[in-house]
């Protein structure tokens, strides 16, 4: 004997629709809770964050009025590093956050509209079904089913998107990222310059090495913006950028960028006008990425390069271009939108015909750092070195050690060197941490590298393989500076932190012989011409004094206008990007022809 299948009441919910609703109801109450948090967020970005912003600007007043001790400075710094590290943190927040809305509120009208297609339930019928009608109900749910399952895919994509600004042109490793335009160069001669021409150059960041010290000593020291005195000309940048000029023979290079824009521009160096202006495109990725960069950082921060025959500039967006002299453009790629907390800023370097890129990006546990050397008349890549490191806003250096060209890059935790021709490893030192941006010089026949606010570390680079227990020459722990990199000559080694305290070390063992406190804000790296030592203010004040074994000021130089970028130092003169105007400094000067 069987018994009759238990009944349903005809007025209770199914299952499945009970399981929708709740669904919504969840997704809604998380909806209200990630909004409320991007509320919160955005009043603590919006109004404590510059409370304190004008406290760390008043306490800085207060500094230079008053007297400067140990643990005002060390207050200030300690102020200024949680003020970065807090920013960095609200910005990932808001990312995070601004996902987590997405998601929910994708789930919460998914579900919602299923709740609400499986409550319109036909009346239990008391005879036999119509075949008909059981087939076009069919069709509906099937049609529902996948239409939810489009929106529901669809949803996943768009946060796939998102979080990981997809890498418009970048593939599979053991392919690389395919040019978008590229037209065939038409050269005569050497396709690239030789080491010595660049010597004599300021083809890239700091000049040739990447050092910040000037080959030639006839470089001006008296000056005034406000009066024109020893101004030779003053030309406008048309869009903003934090790169410093690149110079060849007459020729000097900038880049300035907007959200809408990307712009690279040649100058006439000894009249100071513009030749040519080039467009490099912005990748379709960008915009699905939601670029956000430190304002600090901006949207050109990356100093360009030049091999004498090409010059080349990559932006925040992770945009990379070539042109000739007369401003045709050679070539474009995207590398991929950078995963950077303050925003790409690496500078480009140039070995032979080929351009280096120091790509570090990410947590350093997501496979996305490489460095990469591409070609410089087509863009392909000649070689890529995998790099599990997070993201760094250091530039590389190419230096002669014994002879032989080596790479040097600074990353968390490593300081490395790498073989300029295939990109093979040499060795290795295990030596900074955190957010490093200074850049390693290589100064007394050592590489000395910085890691902010802890340490300065000298190698010997004669080593292979890990060198970190092995060639370490010495260690200097009373602090770095974050932003600014070092200078340094046979003797001494500076470091000029960003609050205005110059420190100065022995290059044979580390030891520090004077520190010196200028009292005012700086953003660019210092320089070295001669026995001076050029500093440049944030206010456009030129700082120069003596290279030696205490601080003597020589003279004071004013602009008249802020200044980030670092100078470059040529023949007789100096050029230096303000906010808003290209400064040539010095008098008429016989400057070379290019090629």
């Amino acid at each position: 004997m069987t018994g009759a299948p238990p009944q349903i009441p005809a007025n209770e919910p199914a299952l499945g629709y009970r399981t929708a609703r709740t669904t919504a109801k969840v997704a809604g109450v998380f909806s209200v809770v990630f909004l409320v948090l991007l509320v919160a967020n955005f009043i603590g970005t919006s109004v404590i964050g510059p409370r304190r912003e004008n406290h760390l600007a008043a306490m800085k007043a207060a500094l230079r009025e008053g007297e400067a001790t140990d643990e005002k400075l060390s207050e200030i710094r300690q102020l200024d590093l949680r003020i970065r590290r807090n920013r960095i943190w609200r910005l990932d927040f808001a990312h995070k956050t601004g996902h987590a809305l997405l998601a929910s509120i994708v789930v919460f009208f998914v579900a919602g509209k299923l709740a609400r297609v499986l409550n319109k339930r036909l009346p239990r019928p008391e005879h036999a079904p119509d075949v008909g009608v059981e087939q076009i109900r069919e069709a509906r749910g099937a049609r529902w089913t996948v239409t939810a399952g489009l929106v529901i895919l669809g949803g996943i994509v768009a946060l796939l998107v998102i979080n990981e600004a997809p890498l418009a042109f970048v593939v599979a490793s053991g392919t690389e990222p395919s040019p978008v335009a590229a037209v065939e160069p038409n050269e005569t001669g050497p396709s690239y310059a030789s080491m010595e021409e660049k010597r004599v150059q300021w083809h890239r960041f700091r000049g040739p090495g990447g050092g910040g010290v000037s080959l030639f000593t006839n470089i001006p020291t008296e000056w005034d913006g406000k009066t024109g005195k020893g101004i030779a000309w003053k030309s406008p940048v048309p869009l903003a950028g934090n790169n410093s000029p690149v110079v060849w023979n007459d020729r000097i290079f900038l880049s300035g960028a907007t959200e809408t824009k990307q712009e690279v521009y040649c100058y006439d160096a000894v009249s100071g006008r513009l030749l040519w202006t080039g467009d490099v495109p912005i990748s379709p990725a960008v915009a699905a990425a939601e670029l956000n960069p430190m304002e600090d950082t901006g949207r050109s921060a990356s100093t360009m390069a030049t091999d004498g025959r090409r010059v080349y500039a990559i932006f925040v967006t992770g945009d990379i271009a070539a042109f000739d002299f007369g401003g045709r453009r050679l070539w474009y790629k995207s590398l991929g939108v950078p995963d950077s907390a303050y925003g790409y800023a690496s500078s480009l370097e140039t070995y032979e015909d080929r351009v280096i890129v120091q790509y570090d990006q990410g947590d350093g546990s997501e496979d996305k750092s490489r460095l990469y050397a591409l070609d410089g008349a087509s863009g392909r890549i000649v070689w890529e070195a995998k790099r599990e490191v997070p993201n760094s806003w250091t530039s590389p250096i190419v230096v002669e050690v014994e002879g032989k060209s080596q790479l040097i890059t600074l990353t968390d935790p490593w300081l490395l060197a790498n073989n300029p021709a295939d990109g093979a490893e040499i060795w290795r030192a295990e030596c900074a941490g955190g957010d490093v941006a200074p850049s390693p010089i290589y100064a007394g026949g050592l590489v000395l590298a910085i890691e902010p606010y802890s340490h300065l570390i000298a190698i010997k680079p004669t080593g292979q393989g890990n060198v970190t227990e092995t060639h370490v020459a010495w260690t200097m722990d009373e602090g770095g500076p974050d932003i600014c990199s070092p200078v340094g000559n046979d003797q001494y080694v500076y470091l000029l932190e960003g609050q205005g305290l110059l420190i100065c070390c022995s290059v044979a063992d580390g030891k520090k012989v004077f520190d010196h406190d200028l009292r005012t804000d700086f953003v660019a790296s210092p320089s070295i011409v001669g026995d001076k030592i050029y500093l440049l203010d944030a206010e456009g004040v030129m700082h120069i004094g003596q290279v030696g074994p205490e601080y003597k000021e020589l003279a004071k130089c004013e602009l008249g206008e802020k200044c980030h970028a670092s100078p470059a130092f040529v023949d007789g003169r100096i050029y230096i990007r303000s906010l808003e105007n290209l400064w040539c400094i010095g008098g008429p000067t016989a400057v070379g022809k290019a090629d």
